[in-house]
This record gives structure tokens, C-alpha cells and sequence, in this order.
């Protein structure tokens, strides 16, 4: 039954995707919030599919905690649920993405009509000058930059290694910075269509205020996210237990994976935030 639900999920998903990039086409002669809004739309309707379909829940904690305006957003990154899940806690959100995205036919057009940040990971520590103009131009819009401190998904457990382009926006740009902890690889682990039923957590921790010494935010930042998503990853793991399904979102396999974290120093990944 897990294996059919996932199946009709990841169809409807993937048909979901390709209705909307249709829909927004007329968007392109609009305002960039129109094209956002879209956005965020999939992000609702992704979220419906997968609590109707194979029972995946999201429990959003501490949305009091976020502030009003323009401000960065370090969330952990397990799974491609993220992507579109975090869409609606936002007023005016923009992802910094990687560029290849940009070049995919309708999505790409749609992601630079929203007003994405794409980055060239190619470029190394060059690249960060770029994605901290783009920052600074969204910011005085008043949006909310949402940032993947790892620069890659990390399955749950993994040892966690957090890049400098986080800390360099952070200083950069002199913004406050919203922490975002959450357990979404365990129920929807990364390369694999299986979705396991259950309650994804994210929690939105306390923010940390502009004008910190760059190594003591980044230490902190680390600190706050990784103590916050254990505690999330272990009650998850006591979910999905209780159904008899202990181990399924989280398979060993998945840490010997090229998609892993490169070495901190490698300046072809630091950009990646």
C-alpha cells in the first residue's frame, strides 16, 4: 500500500508541477508577485497531495518567531520537500538556488521571473559577491531570502557541515537571520519515491540579530539548527516506529551518496550558503 500511494503521489506531484508552469505563463507580463504567488500555490498544493494521498502531515512550530519584513532564512535541507514546503511561511519568499536550475526550460523562465537568486557553484568564492548583490537588491524589497546553509540535502544523522556563504550574506548584507530546523528526510527521504506516513516537523527557532562576528554567527547558527533538528529527528524516528516502519526514511545506504556535503574548504561549494 506505502508503495502505491507513493506512486499516485509522485504522479500527481510531477503532473501538479507541469499544470502550474503552464498556468504561470501569463505571469510573465505581470508583477514578480504574481509569479511568487504561483509559487507558493504549489507549495500548498504539494503539501494537500501528500496529506491526502499518503498521510504526511507538517506541524509548523513558532511561526510567531518570524519577523515582519526582509530578513535571511538558514533552514536545514534533508529532502526535497523543502523546497516548496517552507513557500508559504512566507510573506515575499526568494530561494537562493543553483544556476543549472535557471536553465531548465519553463521552470528556469518561471524561477528567474520570481526573482530567484541563482548561484554559480562553479565560480567558487567569486560567486559570492554575486549572490550577495542579488541579496541585498531582494532585501530592499523587502523579501525573505531563504538560504540552505549545507548547500546540498543531508540525509538524517548525517554529520552536518554548514558553508561560509551563509555567514558571508549575513555579514554582508547586515540582516537578521531566522534559523529553521526540521525532520522532513525521515518521511520523505532524498532520491527515492518512496513517502513514508507521518508528522513532519519544522521548527522556526529564535532569530539572531544582525552585527555578530561572522565565526560566532555561523557557530551559533550551527549550533541552533543541529541541537533543534535531533530533537525533531528522534521524535520522528519514535513516530515512524510506532508504525512499524523504524529505519524506512532514513536507509544507511543513503550516506554513502555523492550528494553529500563536500569538505568545508572546497571553494567550489562554499557559495551554495
Amino acid at each position: 500500500m506505502l508503495v502505491l500511494r507513493s506512486l499516485v503521489f509522485n504522479a500527481l506531484f510531477y503532473l501538479n508541477v507541469v499544470l502550474l508552469l503552464v498556468a504561470a505563463l501569463p505571469a510573465f507580463v505581470l508583477p514578480q508577485r504574481v509569479m511568487v504567488a504561483i509559487a507558493t500555490q504549489w507549495g500548498r498544493n504539494s503539501l494537500w497531495l501528500l496529506r491526502v494521498i499518503c498521510d504526511v502531515k507538517v506541524d509548523y512550530r513558532g511561526r510567531d518567531r518570524i519577523p515582519a519584513g526582509p530578513l535571511l532564512v538558514a533552514a536545514k535541507h534533508q529532502s526535497a520537500w523543502d523546497t516548496f514546503a517552507l513557500l508559504p511561511l512566507f510573506d515575499n519568499p526568494t530561494f537562493v538556488i543553483k544556476r543549472e536550475l535557471m536553465w531548465i526550460p519553463l521552470f528556469g523562465w518561471c524561477s528567474w521571473k520570481a526573482g530567484m537568486i541563482p548561484v554559480d557553484r562553479s565560480a567558487g568564492k567569486a560567486a559570492l559577491g554575486a549572490i550577495a548583490t542579488g541579496a541585498r537588491s531582494a532585501l530592499a524589497e523587502g523579501r525573505q531570502i531563504v538560504i540552505f546553509p549545507e548547500g546540498t540535502r543531508s540525509p538524517p544523522g548525517a554529520e552536518p557541515d554548514y558553508k561560509v556563504g551563509i555567514a558571508h550574506l549575513y555579514k554582508e548584507t547586515g540582516a537578521c537571520c531566522l534559523p529553521i530546523a526540521l525532520n522532513s528526510g525521515l518521511f520523505w527521504p532524498r532520491r527515492r519515491f518512496m513517502r513514508y506516513p507521518g508528522t513532519i516537523t519544522v521548527e522556526i527557532l529564535d532569530p539572531i540579530p544582525p552585527g555578530l562576528d561572522r565565526k560566532v554567527f555561523l557557530r551559533r547558527l550551527e549550533r541552533d539548527i543541529e541541537t533543534a533538528t535531533a530533537g525533531l529527528v528522534a521524535d520522528g524516528r519514535r513516530e515512524l516506529s510506532a508504525l512499524g516502519l523504524a529505519d524506512r526514511g532514513f536507509a544507511s545506504e543513503d550516506f554513502a551518496s555523492e550528494d553529500l556535503p563536500a569538505n568545508r574548504s572546497d571553494p567550489a561549494d562554499t557559495p551554495s550558503a
